[in-house]
């Protein structure tokens, strides 16, 4: 091939690719920095995934900057979920959605923090407390110090999934590695 027809190949690649981002940004869920209304929580899937109703639409909402035990992680994953099921309840079940730089996953998860009724942020709940640690992915890293805070402050105190696995039953596996080791098919 010319140089040419390598130069056109890659000019109409490049403006394809452009036009398909902007539909898809066009298309997507229309999104705030942070919402002004509260939504629903329809479901709790585990410790850091939610389902919401927004405009009658169920979207899957992924907890940005936590990583919880999967619910076959035995006892954490279903402790994960209760407590964050404990945290929704106590909001009576409506959350408020804060956007960062990516807002959705490659699974098209929803990536958001989600605030209580009353202004606390769940995402930090659960590292605080125990039943999450610590997991970012960049650009999406707009509270990964006060993250990086809470889950020193809950491992230093041995809370939850940081307790001692040989005396209090900690997690044995980090969430990462038990997907590795048991992808889903």
């Amino acid at each position: 091939m010319s140089r040419k027809t390598v130069k056109l190949i890659s000019v109409i690649f490049f403006m394809l690719t452009a036009i398909f981002y902007l539909l898809y940004e066009k298309h997507s869920f229309p999104v705030q920095q942070k919402t002004s209304a509260f939504v629903h929580v329809v479901a709790v899937h585990d410790g850091d995934t939610v389902s919401v109703s927004i405009n009658n639409t169920k979207e899957k909402i992924r907890l940005i900057g936590i990583d919880a035990p999967e619910i076959a992680q035995k006892p954490w994953g279903e402790k994960a979920k209760k407590y964050l099921e404990a945290l929704l309840s106590s909001s009576e079940w409506n959350v408020k959605l804060e956007f960062d730089v990516d807002k959705r996953d490659k699974y098209g998860r929803l990536l958001a923090y989600i605030w209580t009724t009353d202004g606390k942020l769940i995402n930090l709940l659960m590292v605080k407390n125990g039943y999450a640690m610590l997991f970012t992915f960049p650009p999406n890293v707009k509270y990964v110090t006060e993250l990086k805070v809470a889950q020193r402050e809950a491992r230093d105190g041995g809370l939850g999934i940081w307790a001692d696995p040989s005396i209090d039953g900690g997690l044995k596996e980090r969430p990462g590695d038990y997907r590795r080791k048991h992808p889903r098919i």
